[in-house]
């Protein structure tokens, strides 16, 4: 009796929730009454998500087919302006759901993906293979000569009509078919391999119970793994993970070289391991769809299906300049595994260098070299001085000001929420902060929006909100969040892509920041150079006990370790980025051996035994999804562009040049709506950039 009662008031709360997911107690089918109509993210229950999706896609294919049964002869206005406009419920449930599954999930968000994947996928063929729609577009774009269109216009016109071409829409019927289902399941992959890696990082410790395990540690470093293994259940031990606030300074300093082993093998396997979490078939099979939807799409193989739509236009023009850097860069790395190998043997060390070894040798190399402990300049860079200093330069170069904003709902405790004021005194937007990692956030750094800015029916601005995430160092005891150099520029980096987002000025959803994929590093990564100019430094870098301004020879150690270590982070990153191209383009079988292909391709490069890339297949998440296959070598291409674009800056005499801050805001950051790429760039530099410039700033001329 009592088991039927518990079912039954079980059953009755479900269909309770339920009706209450699909009514008005659902928060996202209903515009959010929040400041700046930012997510309420305190009265979104996992319930709600899938009713909101089902009810947005309802809504947007209710607006397409009114789109296609429009007796009117299509045009700008009844055609191309309203499928952009299109799907606006959707719009706004989306970046929700993608952005905290990203940064704040659970396994409840993670059923609800795996549900809603197969969902979407279908959803987005139906649209992009609707031959109505499609017709219509085509013929808005056949004429397009004749409809007197502005440049954004015209712009939005031809980046509509690519995105169906370039999806299939022109194939015949049984094509597409076969294109729907692979995008399908591509679609369900995608989501298995990040899921697995997610996992991955989260089902590693290495727990340790003996003080002399911790030989070499900074306090600093000990305190974070107690607290660590503590939060762990794992009390008076020490506990160091996957993160990498945590695996990196243990490499750095552990005099224990199996422990050091033990943690890097466990980094570079993620998803190597042949557990449930294994990515290797999934990876392979990802692969072979991807090459077959390129050649349905009439191109050789993925790799020169993405890289048409970038400014490198052609795979080889991408070898071509990957192996530019690639030489003196392995020339570089080599020298420096020199000097370390020459350490172990002063130290009396009847060893080889290996992969594990590296970073602890390093940081012997950079004491010895450039005197710099990176423990010393760490308390000045707290994170709230880093934040500050970036704040400070957008107020250099931008006029911006920010103001804290604790009244607008956020997902977490630890987020922090800005609004962005311009120079003539108007509101930009909303800005999360979310800096320290957490089981429920996947590794890395990012910048996303909860909304992108666009312009309403009425002409009238609709300001964006935009989030950054990154896994930076937590607090530990009465010391706040001290950065190591990499993440005070990584805080840099992201902040970059925020500016990105909240200066962009289109019109139109789809060319508002429209860039080539090639080209969306340069905002991040010029911001990077800032970071480490003296005359920025000394506004921001101060230390946390004291106040004191970071002195001058710490400065001028940060300066002259500058290109510290500049071999294995170029051989690395490059090494990285020719395996992504080699598994884009190589006509692999179904069967093949992951780790035997890896090792073929470096091989072939030359690659020394002592680097390892930085991502490997089975967790190389940036080509897991569709954004960067076939294209991690965007950051060093778009580091071309950002090293020459600050080369105008100090060419300029003037670190915050005003007129160049103008120009870059215009066509750089603001206007993607009216230029591509190349054009965007010569607009602000008045030439295509030189490559001269990143080689002298990568340490590598």
């Amino acid at each position: 009796m009592i088991n039927k009662t518990f079912m039954l008031s079980m059953i009755l709360m479900t269909l309770v929730q339920a009706k209450m997911s699909f009514g008005q107690n659902n928060p996202l089918l209903a515009e959010f009454g929040t400041p700046f109509g930012v997510p309420p993210f305190n009265e979104i229950n996992e319930v709600h998500y899938l009713p909101a999706f089902q009810e947005g896609m309802k809504q947007k294919e209710a607006e397409i087919d009114a789109i296609t049964r429009n007796p009117a002869k299509p045009d700008f206005e009844n055609t191309i302006l309203a499928y952009d406009k299109s799907g606006k419920m959707l719009s706004r449930i989306s970046p929700v759901f993608y952005g905290l599954n990203g940064a704040n999930t659970n396994p409840k968000m993670q059923s609800i993906a795996r549900e809603l994947t197969p969902l979407m996928s279908a959803h987005n063929n139906k649209i992009r293979f609707n031959q109505d729609l499609f017709n219509r577009i085509k013929s808005v774009y056949d004429n397009r000569m004749d409809l007197k269109l502005n440049n954004e216009q015209m712009r939005v016109v031809e980046k509509v009509y690519d995105d169906f071409a370039r999806n299939g829409a022109a194939l015949p019927e049984a094509q597409r078919v076969e294109l729907q289902a692979l995008n399908e399941r591509m679609s369900m992959i995608s989501l298995n391999l990040n899921q697995n890696l997610l996992a991955e990082n989260n089902g590693f410790k290495l727990i340790l119970e003996n003080r002399e395990d911790l030989a070499g540690l900074p306090d600093d470093i000990i305190h974070a793994a107690a607290q660590e293994a503590k939060k762990a259940g794992h009390e008076g031990k020490w506990v160091f993970t996957l993160a990498k606030p945590s695996w990196i300074p243990f490499l750095q300093f552990s005099e224990r070289r199996d422990l050091r082993e033990k943690l890097y093998r466990a980094y570079i396997n993620r998803g190597n391991n042949d557990n449930e979490n294994d990515n290797k078939k999934l990876f392979l099979e990802l692969m072979e769809l991807r090459r077959k939807m390129a050649q349905l799409l009439g191109f050789e193989d993925y790799a020169d299906y993405a890289i048409s739509d970038n400014m490198a236009k052609s795979t080889q023009n991408v070898y071509d300049f990957l192996y530019r850097i690639w030489a003196p860069a392995l020339e570089r790395a080599t020298e420096e595994r020199n000097e370390m190998q020459e350490i172990i043997r002063m130290e009396g060390g009847d060893f080889e260098l290996e992969s594990w070894d590296w970073w602890y040798y390093a940081e012997k190399i950079r004491l010895a070299k450039y005197n710099m402990d990176e423990e010393e300049i760490k308390p000045y860079f707290t994170l709230d001085n880093v934040r500050k200093g970036i704040f400070a330069l957008s107020g250099k170069l931008y006029g911006l000001q920010f103001i804290e904003r604790p009244d607008v709902p956020a997902y977490h405790e630890e987020v922090e929420t800005f609004e962005l004021i311009d120079r003539d005194g108007s509101s930009l937007g909303i800005l999360y902060i979310d800096a320290h990692p957490r089981p429920g956030k996947r590794s890395g750094a990012w910048c996303g929006t909860y909304r992108s800015g666009y312009y309403d029916e009425k002409g009238n601005k609709v300001l964006p909100i935009v989030t950054i995430v990154m896994n930076f160092t937590r607090p530990v005891g009465d010391k706040p969040a001290l950065l190591s150099w990499d993440e005070t520029r990584t805080y840099f980096h992201e902040f970059g892509h925020a500016l990105h987002n909240f200066f962009a000025e289109g019109h139109y959803h789809r060319t508002a920041r429209s860039v080539p994929r090639d080209f969306v590093e340069l905002p991040s990564q010029v911001m990077e150079n800032w970071a480490g100019e003296p005359e920025l430094l000394k506004e921001y870098a101060k230390h946390y006990r004291t106040g004191e301004v970071i002195p001058d020879d710490l400065v001028q150690k940060l300066l002259n370790a500058r290109h510290f270590n500049a071999g294995f982070d170029n051989v690395e990153y490059i090494a990285a980025a020719i395996l992504d191209l080699e598994w884009h383009t190589y006509p692999f079988e179904f069967t093949m051996d992951v780790n035997k292909f890896e090792k073929e391709v470096m091989d072939r490069i030359s690659m020394i035994d002592q680097i390892v890339p930085r991502y490997l297949t089975t967790n190389f998440s940036h080509i897991f999804g569709g954004g960067y296959a076939a294209g991690y070598y965007v950051y060093r291409w778009a580091g071309v562009l950002d090293a020459d674009a600050f080369s105008a800056f100090k060419e300029s005499g003037d670190l915050f040049n005003q007129e160049l801050s103008a120009k870059f805001r215009k066509y750089i950051l603001g206007g993607n709506a009216y230029w591509e790429g190349m054009d965007a760039y010569k607009n602000f530099r008045g030439k295509e950039p030189d490559i001269d410039a990143f080689l002298i700033q990568s340490g590598l001329k």
